[in-house]
């Protein structure tokens, strides 16, 4: 599986990305503007958090999906086992602890920013038949949208008493129209191709990997896959390592339309529902 690794601004960053991206779901851009700096001391503040107790004093609100997630909230759709971690959610809605605000706004409005020109890229590399199907062009969906979520998830060390079949994030395809993931700050993170088998994707430190979800897939109406990954378990020594990763998930704001019938807003709603983070009224 051809999981292209792309130099942002090189001349054929664009073309190779969107071809990644189409036969992958998946790529990797490297030499970016993002400065590795940034990624390191947000991760750094948020291992801080993790190990607090002040974190159950932003428990999220479903209302608002806004906050820390406790550990074994979520499941993947259609899975009954909840994943082995816990994390939290970054919209411009969340309240966040002063020690976290600075650096972590600043990632978060940089990866938006990241995002959109991504998200141009593959406006125009887009076939026109293809890009007639979009409502409007991709990147003016997510302007100003109180959904684009940054996750800074955390994985606890192991302890070999889980639950049979229970791993850090079961098998699963994203809801959002693309995600921006800085390099986790341990390996684990694999796609699934055609044929059912599994590969590492790679994610060297400075890198962000990128892949479609299902909202880019409903409105290309099929022509960009959602790609199905997961994040495995770690064996021997690893085992006993944390690991951290923060994906920013671009959403269209709640009216853009992405299919006949279908807004962007209750798509996600019923995503919610279906892992376990919404419960039906």
């Amino acid at each position: 599986m051809d999981v292209l690794k792309v130099r942002y601004g090189s001349p054929e960053a664009a073309e190779r990305f969107c071809h990644s991206l189409k036969t992958t779901g998946f790529a990797v851009i490297t030499d970016h503007p993002i400065a590795s700096s940034l990624v390191n001391q947000v991760y750094s503040t948020w291992a801080d958090f993790f190990k607090s107790e002040g974190k159950y004093k932003y428990t999220f609100k479903p209302e608002s999906q806004a906050g820390y997630f406790p550990f074994r909230s979520e499941n993947a759709k259609d899975s009954p086992i909840k994943d082995l971690k816990e994390f939290f959610h970054v919209y411009p809605r969340s309240e966040l602890p002063d020690s976290l605000k600075i650096e972590t706004w600043n990632l978060y409005n940089e990866l938006v920013k990241m995002g959109r020109e991504l998200l141009d890229w593959i406006q125009k590399a887009s076939p026109e038949n293809v890009r007639q199907r979009f409502t409007m062009p991709l990147s003016e969906m997510v302007v100003g949208s109180e959904e684009n979520l940054l996750r800074v998830i955390h994985y606890p060390p192991l302890e070999g008493s889980e639950e049979a079949g229970a791993i850090r994030a079961a098998a699963h395809e994203d809801i959002n129209l693309i995600t921006l993931l800085c390099s986790a700050t341990a390996a684990g993170l694999e796609v699934k191709d055609t044929t059912g088998a599994w590969h590492q994707v790679p994610c060297d430190p400075g890198s962000i990997a990128i892949n479609a979800g299902d909202m880019l897939q409903l409105a290309s109406k099929g022509f960009y896959k959602s790609t199905t990954h997961r994040v495995v378990n770690p064996t021997g020594v690893d085992a006993k390592t944390p690991r951290y990763s923060m994906p920013l998930f671009l959403h269209p704001r709640s009216e853009v339309i992405l299919a006949e019938g279908v807004t962007a807003g209750d798509y996600l709603k019923q995503r919610l529902l279906e892992i376990g983070l919404l419960k039906q009224k």
